[in-house]
């Protein structure tokens, strides 16, 4: 029980952080410019971040398994899961896995643009 609250209590912090630097970055871009940059910023922040601290987790064993669980899944996750894919790319390109690593982009990017493409679609016709 202690992991899903640790979970769900950092899921909580990055989501607002999220919200409310997403909505910061949109708007000091300008109020008319219709590019999701807030988005774009907090994705690479949030990759920027679970790779600094992913490198020092694994070669200065800086965090508890508690702490990864707040600070990886939790607050990164509610952060941005784009971190957690960049990162679980990266890993596997360094563990010598490009085939893999490759699939795995190619089936987030392209699926996960697909879904969204059905998705619209069934809406469109079950509640037209």
């Amino acid at each position: 029980m202690q992991k899903i609250l640790l979970i769900g209590l950092g899921g909580g912090l990055g989501a607002i952080l999220r919200y409310y630097l997403g909505g910061y970055v949109q708007q000091q871009a300008a109020n008319n410019f219709t590019f999701p940059i807030g988005t774009v910023g907090v994705n690479l922040l949030g990759c920027l971040v679970i790779g600094l601290l992913s490198e020092l987790a694994e070669t200065r064993s800086l965090f508890t398994p508690e702490t990864r669980l707040f600070v990886f899944i939790g607050l990164l996750g509610g952060f941005t899961t784009f971190s957690t894919f960049g990162n679980e790319s990266v890993n596997l390109l360094r563990d010598g896995e490009n085939r893999l690593a490759f699939g795995y982009v190619a089936l987030h990017v392209f699926g996960g643009l697909g879904a969204v493409w059905l998705g619209r679609i069934l809406a469109d016709l079950i509640w037209r």
